[in-house]
């Protein structure tokens, strides 16, 4: 006995699967130049009205709840660039062809769910990109270096268990 759906049905679960893949890819914070000063500001969207179809609108921004009444000309930059703009598309960007400050090893492509890389300050010390607020992100790339995985994980260990850390003075 041979199942066949109803087309309304595959209808149904061809348009929902597309829905979904469009608000999936609206979704997530964003880095614009905020027109009134010039400077970056962190802006999430209502995914959902721009997946169905309505126009781009504000959900949240880094200079709100003081400049909540602002005329939004941000969005500007949304819809003509929805993508580029998102901070995992703008940290991606920054790793493509950087090497490891520590280890110098190419970092090539990042595995975003398990081995992120991170950024190294000024002062040496290692962290996360996640701990830069989006709107200082900018400014951070620019000014700090590129670090792997592991040399992260090893910098972190070193920091937070100094007294676990034996360095091995031997040189082959």
């Amino acid at each position: 006995m041979s199942w066949v759906l109803p087309p309304i049905v595959v209808a149904i679960v061809l348009m929902a699967a597309w829905l979904g893949r469009r608000y999936f890819a609206l979704r997530g914070t964003r880095i614009v130049e905020c027109p009134e000063t010039k400077a970056p500001a962190a802006v999430d969207i209502h995914a959902a009205q721009a997946a169905i179809g309505q126009h781009f609108s504000l959900s949240d921004c880094s200079r709100w709840p003081e400049k909540q009444s602002c005329a939004r000309e941000c969005l500007a930059q949304i819809e003509r660039a929805p993508a580029e703009c998102l901070v995992h598309t703008v940290v991606t960007k920054w790793y493509v062809g950087k090497d490891c400050v520590v280890c110098h090893k190419p970092l090539g492509e990042i595995d975003w769910l398990e081995r992120k890389p991170g950024l190294v300050e000024a002062s040496g010390r290692a962290r996360p990109w996640p701990d830069v607020p989006a709107e200082q992100l900018p400014q951070a790339l620019a000014h700090e270096q590129p670090i792997c995985f592991d040399c992260y994980v090893a910098a972190t260990f070193r920091r937070e268990h100094p007294e676990l850390v034996l360095d091995n003075p031997w040189k082959p």
